[in-house]
């Protein structure tokens, strides 16, 4: 009998234990250990409790560059098991998905307890032992046991033996400190997916308002993000402002999350064609006032912000407008300036950036380089995605392709 240990009852320890059970020898034997009292509490409160499941971006290598680090390694394990290998997954035990305007795909119910579901009805009929309230306090490599040549020792002070582990913990400092330990390199873990703070600014009594299409990055050199943003009563957030979080995690935390920033509320207009517009607007609509004459991405109320900051009246009339205040105006717009003073925080999700160091894993078969029959799988690794399901389907590829290889170990 094959004795496979899973650390980890979230998405990507359930899912490994499920893959490694289909996809394995007929005398596998899979044990779960799950320190909490629920399994997959992640997927619970995923996309507001509905599950964010993948995203219905099926090109391996347009879907890799969605993940700020793991890009390089993703690209060719999305070959093996991408959003289309999701789909189809849960298509066969039941579960359709659809897909949402902006790719985000979900379970037709809009229920995540249908996925946890699913999960449970698989693990109990694969006869996976799914151990809840029962951590793993240490874990040993005793190569040369006759018992298996990993020792675990559990939070009940017995001590079982396994032949393979798969660690799938997610952002946990003490696993990461075991596998430091047995040789693996860890890099320093640091937030991603958050929101941005502000201060020194009244933009923030514009709560609750967005536009479609900004660009966002840091000052002086930063590159620029591009999505939704919203407005909200500490700062900004929405789409843009957390790819801006993902990609600059690093850089955000080494400056204590203090920063300079620089919106284009119309995305990747420029300085030069707004202010030629505008002066176009200045012959075309001549006779309108300005307050009523406005970019059609532009909220009104933020319409009425960019004027006042600029101080020109709502009431002059387009022909009035001075070659100046078309110049203030397309700068407010397209060069925002804002300082951030703090991280906020993105619903009840939370990525970090960091974890067991990519070298140090095969991606072929995300066995540790370090110590053979050591798996790793989901955010244990420094892997991490934007929003939008691409965390989930990292968990869901590296689950199937490290199953794949010890199905065949």
């Amino acid at each position: 009998m094959i004795r496979l240990a899973v650390l980890g009852g979230g998405a990507a320890g359930c899912f490994a234990a499920i893959q490694s059970k289909e996809l394995g020898k007929e005398n596998i034997q899979i044990t779960i250990y799950e320190k909490s009292k629920e399994p997959l509490s992640k997927v619970k409160i995923s996309g507001g409790g509905r599950c964010n499941v993948t995203h219905h971006l099926f090109e391996p290598e347009d879907l890799s560059k969605r993940y700020p680090r793991g890009e390089k390694e993703l690209r060719w394990a999305f070959e093996s098991f991408g959003p289309e290998d999701t789909i189809e997954w849960f298509r066969k035990r039941g579960v359709d998905l659809k897909a949402e305007a902006d790719g985000r795909m979900f379970p037709i119910s809009d229920n995540s307890q249908t996925i946890i579901d699913c999960f449970l009805d698989e693990i109990k009929k694969k006869n996976i032992n799914l151990n809840l309230e029962l951590g793993v306090s240490s874990v040993f490599f005793e190569p040369d046991s006759v018992n298996g040549k990993f020792r675990l020792l559990l939070e009940n002070g017995k001590e079982v033996h396994y032949d393979s582990i798969l660690i799938a913990t997610g952002s946990n400092r003490k696993v990461w400190g075991w596998m430091e330990a047995l040789g693996h390199r860890i890099i320093a873990p640091v937030p991603s997916l958050f929101t941005l703070a502000l201060e020194n600014t009244n933009i923030t009594d514009l709560t609750g308002l967005s536009v479609p299409l900004a660009n966002i990055r840091i000052l002086p050199k930063g590159k620029p993000q591009t999505g939704p943003l919203l407005i909200t009563h500490w700062g900004l957030s929405g789409p843009a402002a957390l790819r801006l979080s993902a990609w600059e995690a690093r850089h955000f935390a080494e400056t204590d999350y203090k920063a300079d920033l620089e919106v284009n509320w119309i995305g990747s207009v420029t300085f030069n064609e707004l202010e030629t517009l505008f002066s176009d607007y200045k012959s075309i609509h001549k006779a309108v006032k300005i307050i009523n004459k406005r970019l059609d991405s532009i909220p009104s109320r933020l319409w009425e912000w960019f004027l006042a900051q600029t101080n020109i009246s709502g009431d002059k009339r387009w022909s009035d407008i001075s070659k100046q205040e078309i110049r203030s105006l397309s700068e407010m717009i397209t060069r925002s300036r804002f300082q951030m003073k703090a991280k906020g925080v993105f619903k009840e999700e939370f990525v970090t950036a960091g974890g067991i160091s990519r070298k140090d894993i095969d991606f072929s078969t995300m066995q540790s380089k370090v110590v053979k029959g050591i798996y790793f799988a989901g955010e244990v690794i420094d892997v991490d995605g934007i929003t939008g399901g691409f965390n989930f389907q990292n968990a869901w590829t590296t689950a199937t392709i490290a199953a794949k290889a010890i199905s065949i170990s």
